[in-house]
């Protein structure tokens, strides 16, 4: 499966959980109202900032503390503290409404989001850029310009539809959740103008994946495949969903069809994913450093080497994970999750003040679950008074986080299962792994129940999670740590001394915390031979 070069630019995963709507008949209104117009839409550049992130923080919790989640209360009074990052961490918990990660990015392991280069690839299919535009690339541009064509052309259903891929891209890029109404009026439009269009329906699946409703997207993915069995969005999205619900098997089949008809380097990045998944490191190595070879516009190259930095992280290869890190920032100096990687492989290979270092700045930007646990227990393991009450205040941050994303109706089950589960709410850690494992059985769910079963002292019922989180193959440290202090607490010595090493031995610096735990472990083990 040789990559061949391709000038489009990968579709990022951004995921939401939101029920799916019924394809309205062309001529309805499609419940739009003036507002809808683009002569009326907000102009894209506007984005939130502090001040308007607390009101939308005020908007779902009451304006002071009376009624409100103590947890957010906490958070507003660290976001008064003397840092000027706490601040920006509690504006970014509000607008970060609209930003979601993928089973796997608590542990770093899934494919990754993106820039906004899609989105400006995306808005392209409209015809209504000029090549200025598309030569910078610029999102909020190409945005603008639809909204002008669509002023004059108000019944361009690739216009509507193109503009509602753009909306979904700049929900994720920006952090702004009221774009995901504002897109999918836009694609209903698009396909009251003209029922079953693919491109609208590929929309359509794009911004159910964007809610983590996984089986919407494949099933809108499925209607776009139908009308034209060549649209890459559909095909990238057909991958991302039958992943996300733990069908591996289905999505390898779907990686291929998609490799035969499409190939670039959305497909490529897909494809060598799901080949990890799979215990493939070989392959998806392969793969993506193939797909970088074809890459050229600086959103690929970021894209692809920060997919080959995380390979190579899970691996425990940190110098060679910096490395892409490094070509990746070299594209892309802004790009958050090369930014990420590299702190994580800095803290792996042992520099703890420049990771901690990296890991604010991502933070103060983007306070997602991921990086917030991740600098909580770098700050956790220098073990100072003030480290461990700076490490309180990142976990807060999480639980303030999952809360303003609930309100919001996003899907946070996962991320709330595995932060809490070590750093908060066993009890609340299990019922979200429960909720999120009913509604998909991937490998990363499947972790995320197995653990919080453990840390509520169940391990006999979270064994076979554990073994089914690691039954595909899938090489992933944190996952065979769980599989191993579950195994040691159920009474299988012998079992857990495999899995704690070949965790150690795989990625020695998986986690400041749990590595530690791991060789504590280990070395009590060994010393009960």
């Amino acid at each position: 499966m040789p990559p061949r070069t391709t000038d489009s630019t990968p579709e990022r995963r951004d995921d939401r959980p939101r029920s799916t709507d019924p394809e309205p008949r062309a001529g309805d209104a499609q419940g739009l109202s003036d507002t809808d117009d683009p002569a009326d839409a907000p102009h894209p550049s506007d984005a939130q900032g502090p001040a308007d992130a607390q009101a939308l923080a005020d908007a779902h919790h009451g304006a002071d503390a009376d009624g409100v989640d103590p947890r957010v209360v906490a958070v507003r009074r660290a976001a008064d503290g003397a840092r000027r990052w706490r601040a920006a961490h509690l504006a970014g918990c509000a607008a970060l409404l609209a930003v979601a990660l993928t089973g796997g990015a608590v542990a770093f392991g899934g494919a990754g989001d993106g820039g906004a280069g899609a989105g400006a690839q995306a808005v392209s299919a409209a015809g209504a850029l000029s090549p200025g535009d598309l030569a910078r690339g610029d999102l909020a541009t190409g945005i603008a310009s639809l909204q002008r064509h669509l002023r004059t052309q108000p019944r361009d259903h690739g216009g509507w539809a193109t503009l509602g891929v753009a909306y979904v891209e700049q929900a994720r890029t920006n952090g702004d959740p009221s774009r995901y109404p504002q897109a999918e009026r836009a694609l209903r439009r698009s396909l009251g103008l003209k029922p079953g269009n693919d491109q609208a329906l590929a929309g359509r699946a794009a911004l159910a994946a964007a809610r983590h409703d996984f089986p919407g997207a494949l099933e809108f993915a499925d209607r776009a495949l139908k009308q034209n069995p060549y649209n890459e969005r559909a095909l990238c999205t057909r991958i991302d969903a039958l992943v996300e619900l733990g069908r591996y098997d289905d999505a390898a089949e779907a990686a291929d069809t998609a490799d035969d008809r499409r190939p670039g380097v959305p497909v490529f990045t897909r494809y060598a994913y799901v080949r990890e998944l799979r215990g493939d490191v070989r392959t998806a190595r392969d793969v993506l450093e193939r797909a970088l070879g074809s890459a050229h516009a600086p959103a690929d190259v970021a894209y692809v080497a920060t997919a080959l930095g995380q390979l190579a992280w899970n691996q425990g290869e940190y110098t060679t994970a910096l490395d892409h890190y490094a070509r990746a920032l070299a594209a892309d100096d802004d790009y958050l999750p090369a930014l990420e990687g590299r702190a994580r492989a800095q803290a792996a290979k042992g520099d703890r003040a420049a990771a901690v270092e990296g890991l604010e700045q991502v933070v103060a930007r983007f306070p997602l679950p991921g990086p917030l646990v991740a600098l909580g227990e770098l700050y956790e393991d220098r073990g100072a008074d003030g480290d461990r009450a700076k490490a309180g205040d990142q976990y807060a941050l999480v639980d303030a986080w999952t809360s303003l994303a609930r309100a919001g109706g996003v899907n946070a089950d996962l991320d709330a299962a595995m932060a809490a589960a070590d750093h908060g709410d066993k009890e609340a850690a299990l019922r979200a792994a429960r909720a999120e494992w009913d509604r998909r059985h991937s490998v990363h769910t499947a972790d995320a129940l197995a653990w919080a079963l453990h840390v509520n002292g169940r391990d006999e019922e979270a064994l076979p999670y554990a073994r089914r989180a690691t039954a595909t193959g899938y090489r992933n440290a944190a996952f065979l740590y769980h599989r191993g202090i579950i195994e040691r607490a159920a009474g299988d010595e012998r079992a857990a001394r495999e899995h704690l090493k070949a965790a150690l031995d795989l990625n020695p610096g998986f986690s400041p915390l749990g590595a530690r735990e791991a060789r504590t472990a280990l070395e009590d083990l060994e010393g009960n031979r």
